[in-house]
């Protein structure tokens, strides 16, 4: 029960053993969050500060009570963007700068409020309607996207903040002659340096680690001369307590923002947890997620820091890097404080394209080739849903990306149950039931007709069943109609009730329509609904050969020939 309710107690024992490997994925990650914080809270509408602010408390927060055991919470650019569009419909930070502030925290805390709800409600389970070539098509087109946006500071070209795909690649063509070489050649040597040391076993976990060290020495020895920017100056403070302005006429107008950031940022930790567990095939708890996601958010407004969720890049570096356990996200965030109180005069000297070349690096392994090559050989659905996912991902919002991969892959999968397979049984000499279709030598009994449904009855699947049965009705060559149903695994209210008229036509105007098989769960709503009573319990039997017998009971008209034992020749 412990270890429901504090998750890390099951990784700490862990950890004693793997804490070399978690110290230099955390260091790392923290190099990695200096520039981020300053650049998601200036995307937010927020002083730089906060940014750090929330990447030193969240991470610890969400570390501590998520199951995933890469997942690093923090500022994201998702979060980032869509509190600055729901408080700036009320104010703007350069009318107010203070109620903004104070919007933001409240909102923070109302989105995180909800996600903790959804958590102890287990709506996780929401989350299992992601399939994985949606997850993959996100990472993909993520990978490409977090690639994109580093090209500002791989070129040198002041491209503004939130910029899409789009307006990225637009502003590059169009300023070609503005970009600063001498960045780019800082880059360029970073990710070849990181790409190099990969490849060398003992100390590839710290490639990026090294490549970073060598790269801001290549971008110190140009010099200030060539304007290679650097992450700039550094707060140093640590978060201090300040409770949100819980003020009930700005909590009913904020509502429905909180709501869109909460399951915004929900999906978003589910979804980036999911592709990396497709790598280390962890299994994870999504319910946990979501409880450790809004108890992080929760907690952190009282320490000034703005809304958070999983983040892309340093979840991604986390992994790539060695990361063993979720200490790595703690010692990350203790990194941060500690450079923010300590060093942060020589932190500010960290040349962004440096972080630039770094995290091309992390992009690319988002892509996951392997498993794209499988999703286009084995489904061209999938192959659809994968490309609408990365599309969307890089030409629109990101939460518009999940939703359509995931409307899309809901499409599919109801294309495929509304047509349920509908196999014609008949029996060969050794007198065993086959599909008529695979065996000329299989015969139908005249009087019966026995088929198989493969495929659940619901509002989606009646029409095809219909059809087929209303044909069969029309045709009047058989009088009754045996349905081999181990294959049906539910019946909806809607289904049961055209069953119903169906089975009393039959009974009044030819002779039944009979069931063999049908598990217990199918019958619930049969029961329930009382749909049992009006088609009588007689019509459903366990076995297909005891209900062949009793309905050919029933069958005054000879069989032309014996198919079945119980067959009537005479």
């Amino acid at each position: 029960m412990l270890k429901k309710v504090f998750p890390f107690l099951i990784w700490l024992p862990i950890a004693k053993h793997t804490l070399k490997d978690d110290i230099i994925a955390g260091i790392t990650g923290t190099i990695i969050v200096i520039p981020q914080a300053v650049a998601f809270a200036m995307i937010a509408g927020l002083p730089p500060v906060y940014g750090f602010y929330t990447a030193m408390l969240t991470p610890i927060i969400a570390a501590l009570f998520g199951s995933s055991y890469h997942l690093v919470s923090g500022p994201t650019t998702t979060s980032s963007i869509v509190l600055y569009a729901i408080v700036s419909k009320f104010i703007t930070p350069n009318s107010d700068i203070e109620a903004f502030i104070s919007l933001a925290i409240l909102l923070s805390f109302m989105a995180g409020l909800l996600k903790l709800l959804m958590g102890l409600f287990k709506m996780g389970k929401l989350v299992n309607f992601v399939s994985n070539s949606v997850i993959i098509g996100f990472s993909a087109g993520a990978g490409i996207l977090i690639a994109f946006k580093q090209l500002k500071h791989i070129f040198g070209l002041n491209i503004p903040q939130g910029s899409s795909f789009y307006s990225i690649s637009k502003y590059i063509i169009t300023h070609i002659p503005e970009i600063n070489w001498y960045a780019f050649l800082v880059a360029i040597c970073t990710l070849l340096i990181a790409i190099i040391i990969r490849k060398i076993k003992k100390i590839s976990k710290l490639s990026m680690l090294i490549a970073m060290v060598i790269g801001s020495i290549i971008a110190l020895y140009f010099g200030s001369a060539h304007s290679i920017e650097l992450v700039g100056e550094i707060p140093s403070n640590l978060p201090p307590f300040d409770l949100p302005n819980f003020d009930l006429s700005n909590m009913k107008m904020l509502s429905s923002g909180a709501l869109i950031l909460a399951i915004l940022g929900l999906v978003e930790a589910a979804a980036i947890s999911r592709s990396i567990a497709l790598h280390t095939h962890q299994r994870l708890n999504i319910n946990q997620e979501f409880v450790s996601q809004g108890i992080s958010n929760v907690v952190s407004s009282f320490f000034s820091c703005y809304t958070s969720s999983a983040s892309f890049t340093r979840s991604s570096v986390n992994f790539q890097t060695g990361a063993k356990t979720p200490m790595s996200a703690i010692i990350s965030a203790i990194g941060l404080m500690i450079v923010v109180l300590l060093f942060a005069n020589y932190a500010s000297f960290l040349p962004k394209a440096v972080m630039g070349g770094i995290i091309i690096l992390v992009g690319y392994n988002l892509i996951d080739i392997k498993h794209i090559k499988t999703v286009y050989k084995a489904s061209g659905r999938e192959l659809i849903v994968l490309f609408i996912t990365l599309l969307g991902t890089l030409f629109f919002d990101l939460e518009f990306a999940l939703l359509a991969g995931i409307l899309t892959s809901f499409f599919f999968y109801m294309e495929r149950t509304s047509k349920p397979n509908i196999a014609v049984l008949g029996a060969d000499k050794n007198k065993r039931f086959i599909n008529i279709i695979r065996d000329d030598d299989v015969k139908e009994c005249s009087n019966l007709k026995i088929v198989r449904i493969d495929g659940s009855l619901y509002f989606g699947s009646i029409e095809k069943i219909s059809n087929y049965f209303s044909k069969l009705y029309e045709d009047n060559e058989v009088q009754h109609a045996l349905i081999a149903a181990d294959g049906i695994n539910f019946i909806d209210l809607a289904a049961a009730e055209w069953l119903t008229n169906e089975i009393k036509k039959w009974q009044k105007n030819r002779g039944g329509i009979y069931f063999a098989g049908l598990k217990l769960v199918s019958q619930d709503v049969l029961q329930k609904g009382g749909f049992l009573d009006k088609v009588g319990n007689d019509i459903f039997f366990e076995e297909k050969k005891e209900a062949i017998h009793e309905i050919h009971q029933k069958i005054d008209k000879p069989c032309l020939e014996k198919v079945f034992d119980e067959c009537k020749t005479s």
